[in-house]
């Protein structure tokens, strides 16, 4: 039998309170709808469960099923992302709430969510490919963690009469000779670099030296976050990128490598960071050398600790992603590929989820709808 990792919700009339419970975050672990078990193992990047309020979150609104009907009664999904890190816990927070949602239609629906603890793309290989081989799952979903080596693995997998989709944060589209069916998940990722970088330049009214943190190469995500980042510094005369480094999604790589920026740059002015991880490890090293308010930090999504850095002033701005939505999506649109429904009016071929940059006035109202803080 399979293991499997569990995530268990907890309603009330008015907060929709969600816990990730998971029974050890691992390379090898994922989860089971039918098994019920408590377990406070989290991501160690969150350790706090995520909560929203309906009526008080700008970042994870309730999302119902839509009116299609499923043609089976019972589904089977895997998917595998690219790291073990809470962004993609709160993607699964909308995925079992859509589970949730066709249980109570009598659809009953079991899936493998599965990632290794640092990101590669040869172990991304390795998984899908072992999927497909169970032949036993209706839909394989892939967090393409490097376009050129696992593109060719999903067109494999295609040919071999298995249906694949792409999710979450990474796609490898039509453009790139991609088979996949359809993509769910950040249909944007190079203007919300974009954002960040205007908010950045804009705040040092266009001039200042900044560096730059990235995150994993080869990443789809991170990688257009950068050059949509590094096209709007190109057009001010006044800005400099002086510096940029790949941190591998760590919050401790990014916070050695934020002091090293402090130290080889004592003109710094402002740092952009490209994921979820590295404005928690710049936040803190700015911090802790005293340039809160004079190093300008902005960065991605809703860590605990980067939202209470925005809250204090040591960041900026957060461009934060709607996980929640990428998560139920997957789900809805793994159903409708499952009983071989092409992309057209049904569901599209790429999703539009949403980012919204947050600022320092939005940080109390993030971390009370999002942790369930009240300050």
């Amino acid at each position: 039998m399979r293991t499997k990792r569990v995530i268990q919700f907890f309603l009330s009339l008015t907060i929709l309170a969600f816990a990730l419970v998971m029974s050890g975050c691992t390379s090898e672990t994922s989860k089971n709808k039918n098994q019920k078990k408590e377990n406070t193992n989290l991501s160690s990047q969150n350790e706090s469960h995520l909560k929203t309020s309906i009526a008080d979150s700008s970042v994870i609104k309730k999302k119902e099923l839509d009116v299609y009907n499923p043609q089976m009664r019972e589904y089977n999904f895997y998917f595998t992302y690219k790291i073990v890190h809470a962004w993609w816990d709160a993607v699964a927070l909308g995925m079992e709430d859509a589970v949730r949602q066709y249980e109570a239609k009598g659809i009953h629906i079991t899936y493998d969510y599965r990632a290794p603890e640092a990101m590669s793309a040869l172990d991304q290989v390795q998984r899908i490919k072992k999927a497909a081989a169970l032949n036993e799952y209706d839909v394989i979903g892939v967090d393409v963690a490097d376009i050129d080596i696992v593109t060719p693995v999903i067109n494999q997998i295609i040919a071999d009469g298995h249906k694949v989709m792409t999710f979450s944060s990474s796609d490898s589209g039509k453009e790139n000779g991609c088979n996949r069916i359809a993509y769910v998940g950040n249909t944007h990722n190079y203007k919300d670099g974009q954002d960040l970088a205007e908010a950045l330049c804009k705040y040092l009214n266009y001039k200042g030296n900044i560096a730059m943190l990235v995150g994993n190469v080869g990443a789809p995500c991170h990688e257009e976050r950068a050059s949509g980042a590094k096209a709007v510094f190109e057009k001010y005369d006044g800005i400099n990128l002086v510096d940029v480094k790949y941190d591998e999604d760590s919050d401790f790589n990014a916070y050695n490598f934020t002091k090293e920026f402090l130290e080889y740059y004592p003109e710094l002015d402002g740092i952009i960071c490209c994921n979820m991880s590295n404005p928690v490890g710049a936040g803190r090293a700015v911090e802790e050398a005293g340039k809160a308010g004079k190093v300008i930090i902005v960065g991605m999504d809703h860590d605990e600790r980067a939202i209470k850095y925005l809250r204090d002033g040591v960041i900026y701005a957060l461009a934060i992603q709607d996980c929640y939505s990428i998560g139920f999506d997957t789900i809805t649109t793994a159903i409708k590929i499952a009983d071989g429904i092409e992309p057209g009016s049904l569901y599209p071929e790429k999703t539009e989820e949403t980012t919204t940059v947050f600022y320092q006035k939005d940080a109390a109202g993030l971390l009370r709808s999002l942790y369930g803080i009240m300050e």
